[in-house]
């Protein structure tokens, strides 16, 4: 119903946000993460909302960056995963963290997540694994959102090993989106010239 609601930050809750638009004041559930995101109270905000409806409640869930409410809708799409577990599990991990997670079968860190137990993380790897990619990795540059669109499977292979050596997933997508010619170059040729940019 609603794609996302713009105005002001009215308050801000351990779980939830109020923003107030028209004389209105929308509740909506969001992220630990997404809170930390927020600017301070009284500023104007967008933010990107699901609605949510149970039989016996409707309620808003909503985040800063649209990669976020994507990534809550494939989320609440896994078998036993609601918008609870969804939002405890986007409170643990960011976005791009989660995306690598799921790509390198990292159920652990997923299971980390409060009330989320390791049978829940392994069913959202198996799957989300064939629907994600990292397209869903939204990375700053400091000022800026860059989505990494130019992902083959060399680039993904990359950034993954990066990982894998102890690097955040969103200092590794940044580092290969600065390889000149990463399109044409083998997953060992991207991951050494990208070590040189972090």
């Amino acid at each position: 119903m609603f794609s996302y609601i713009k105005g002001e930050l009215a308050a801000i809750y351990p779980d939830s946000i109020v923003v107030e638009n028209s004389g209105m004041g929308f509740l909506i559930y969001t992220s630990l993460n997404a809170i930390g995101e927020l600017p301070p109270i009284g500023e104007d905000v967008k933010i990107y909302t699901y609605m949510a409806v149970k039989e016996d409640d409707i309620s808003l869930i909503g985040f800063v960056e649209e990669a976020d409410i994507d990534m809550f809708k494939k989320l609440i799409s896994v078998s036993g995963i609601g918008t609870k577990s969804a939002l405890a599990i986007l409170s643990e991990l960011k976005t791009d963290e989660l995306v690598t997670a799921i790509m390198s079968g990292d159920a652990k860190a997923i299971s980390a997540a409060n009330g989320v137990g390791k049978k829940s993380a392994e069913r959202v790897i198996l799957e989300l694994k064939d629907k994600i990619n990292l397209e869903d990795m939204y990375i700053s540059d400091g000022s800026n959102g860059v989505h990494v669109s130019d992902s083959s499977d060399n680039i993904k292979d990359a950034i993954l090993a990066m990982t894998s050596l102890g690097i955040n997933s969103s200092d590794a997508a940044k580092a290969v989106r600065k390889v000149e010619g990463r399109d044409a170059m083998t997953a060992e040729e991207i991951l050494k010239a990208a070590l040189k940019n972090i």
